[in-house]
């Protein structure tokens, strides 16, 4: 799915990125929780957090992830949109909370980026 339908399926409004909307992505991870990113998010998906400071887009860049999709109304603080791009990472914010964004892009065929934790994770 390319970046510009994503926007139309949430409603979102782009922050950074407009550049970036023909990228296509298949994958999306969901968390608030930036070492769950940096465990779990693979290289070219979407993530969706309502963080919104420069942290996120630090974890982004580390992880390579295509886009941030801020959910719940949130807007980036002027640090993360000036990291945002500068390392040209598209942000999108969408009203929608983060479950309803999750099951929306995933009823349209984005898929997680895996399916359930390993006994490797839960134990370390």
């Amino acid at each position: 799915m390319k970046l510009r339908e994503v926007k139309e399926i949430l409603d979102a409004d782009i922050i950074v990125g407009t550049e970036k909307l023909d990228m296509e992505v298949f994958t999306a991870f969901g968390a608030d929780l930036m070492s769950d990113v940096l465990a779990f998010a693979k290289a070219g998906s979407l993530l969706l957090t309502g963080l919104t400071n420069a942290q996120v887009i630090k974890t982004a860049a580390t992880r390579h992830i295509a886009a941030i999709i801020l959910v719940r109304g949130k807007e980036p603080s002027t640090e993360a949109i000036d990291l945002a791009k500068e390392l040209q990472i598209p942000i999108l914010t969408t009203k929608y909370i983060l479950f309803e964004t999750a099951g929306i892009l995933y009823s349209k065929g984005i898929v997680g980026c895996l399916k359930k934790v390993e006994n490797d994770f839960l134990h370390s």
